[in-house]
């Protein structure tokens, strides 16, 4: 279902996917990838709303303007395509952009009576994963759980980097890492890992054998197999923790 979110910074289009029994359930956020909002994230969302969670899809690049769904195949394969696509849109998509965002995104989940009370789950891909772990150190009282998935730009020497927050968090966070992935590095792992580690954050980190992008269905280096075990990781992180 389509519905509009009212930001300190205009109105955010996002999709509401909720479970076809009676609710409430509990608020589940889900931060899309670089692409943009397109029919391969809500199938995502209706799986994780089948699951028994009230799901919210935001549009992240909200910012930037109404834009055509993107061919996924363009932005992996042409550069040009790629730099054009993140020079529109990522520079109104930052973190703190973000953050401030998830203050409305929390807020409607507390209006809706078919949200059940008590803490958020949150999921995110590539930099949807990022803003997953941002959100468990930026509001430790509103998740119980943080999911990050081909995630980028984890754990760097940018003064936004997610494991900056890791002293922070108190939700329990699962990182699936992709195989490749120059925007998350071995080097980036260990910091991220030391990091939720020193902070004692109960927190599992796990390299996929799989590329950057893998779970949604309409990438081209889409991984049936990886995708699943995704499912798996999420819904058990989900079950433990809402």
């Amino acid at each position: 279902m389509p519905i509009a979110i009212a930001t300190e910074d205009g109105t955010c289009p996002a999709h509401v996917f909720t479970p076809s029994t009676l609710g409430p359930w509990p608020g589940v956020l889900f931060y899309m990838d670089g692409i943009g909002i397109r029919p391969a994230l809500f199938a995502m969302g209706e799986r994780m709303a089948a699951a028994g969670y009230y799901v919210l899809l935001p549009d992240l690049f909200y910012r930037g303007g109404p834009y055509p769904p993107m061919d996924p195949a363009k932005l992996f394969t042409d550069p040009e395509v790629r730099a054009a696509w993140f020079k529109k849109f990522a520079s109104a998509a930052s973190v703190e952009q973000i953050m401030r965002d998830t203050r409305a995104f929390l807020a409607h989940f507390d209006a809706q009576s078919d949200v059940k009370p008590g803490k958020r789950g949150v999921t995110g891909y590539c930099m949807g994963g990022k803003m997953s772990l941002c959100a468990a150190g930026h509001f430790p009282d509103a998740f119980a759980a943080a999911a990050s998935y081909h995630g980028g730009s984890l754990a760097t020497d940018a003064p936004d980097s997610p494991h900056l927050l890791a002293p922070q968090m108190k939700a329990r966070v699962y990182v699936a890492g992709a195989i490749e992935d120059a925007n998350f590095t071995d080097e980036q792992k260990q910091r991220l890992e030391t990091a939720l580690t020193d902070a004692n954050v109960e927190h599992t980190i796990e390299t996929y054998p799989a590329k950057h992008g893998w779970v949604p269905s309409d990438t081209p280096v889409h991984d049936a197999a990886q995708a699943e075990r995704h499912w798996t990781t999420l819904l058990e992180l989900f079950g433990r923790s809402l």
